[in-house]
């Protein structure tokens, strides 16, 4: 339910698309909404923020390009996914039903993101940081050599890495982007195989960022992402 929503405050004329999304995640978020529960109208928005309605769309129309709010003809905005302040302006989600080419669009993010963040904790790096990502990476292959897949402790694998960078946008944006990333850990095409070959690769990237080899760093998760690559092309023949 939408509940009191007398906590809403009006907003200053500046940036006002921006502001009203903060104070609609806000709500959201102390408010305890669930998925599935409805939004405030635009009414009550705009009476409540001191903005106008066409403002309200907009921040209803970006929601809805995000995944998070989906207008109802004749019964209001529905709340799709649960969102704060903090992450309302890149909860990032694919159509995955079109899934070789979500996991190639993702797979650019991936590389801009994790070829860099490799590096960043090749240098950054502190003695606490090591037995983290040592544990992540000793559960995955444990868990891989068990299954002979391991895809929900290769992404933490790769949280630790980000961590080890000790700067926080590097694991925001993972955490934002979990739901597509994801897409990657599912057996996408229905092959538990899906990426097997980059696994030894994993061992060498840890090592090279400990070892703070930047270049190596860099080479170990092209190489990882290059598999995946190839593997999202072949197998969606």
């Amino acid at each position: 339910m939408a509940g009191d929503i007398s906590s809403l405050e009006r907003i200053p004329r500046v940036d006002r698309v921006r502001s009203v999304m903060n104070a609609l995640a806000d709500h959201i978020e102390r408010a305890g909404m669930k998925p599935g529960d409805k939004l405030p109208t635009e009414r009550e928005l705009s009476l409540a923020l001191g903005v106008g309605r066409s403002t309200v769309r907009e921040v209803i129309r970006q929601l809805q390009a995000l995944g998070v709010a989906e207008p109802r003809v004749g019964s209001g905005t529905f709340l799709m996914r649960t969102i704060s302040p903090g992450t309302v302006h890149v909860p990032l989600s694919l159509d995955m039903s079109h899934l070789r080419d979500a996991l190639l669009q993702t797979l650019e993010v991936r590389r801009g993101l994790e070829v860099e963040a490799s590096a960043v904790a090749a240098l950054r790096h502190t003695a606490e940081d090591v037995p983290l990502m040592a544990a992540t990476l000793a559960e995955m292959e444990r868990v891989h050599l068990d299954k002979g897949t391991a895809g929900r402790e290769d992404l933490a694998f790769h949280l630790s890495i980000y961590d080890a960078t000790h700067n926080p946008l590097f694991p925001r944006l993972l955490e934002q982007m979990r739901e597509t990333f994801e897409g990657f850990f599912d057996q996408p095409f229905d092959r538990p195989d899906f990426a097997r070959r980059s696994f030894p690769f994993h061992r060498e990237l840890f090592e090279a960022i400990v070892a703070r080899n930047v270049p190596l760093a860099r080479e170990k998760t092209y190489a990882i992402l290059e598999i995946v690559e190839e593997d999202i092309k072949d197998m969606s023949r």
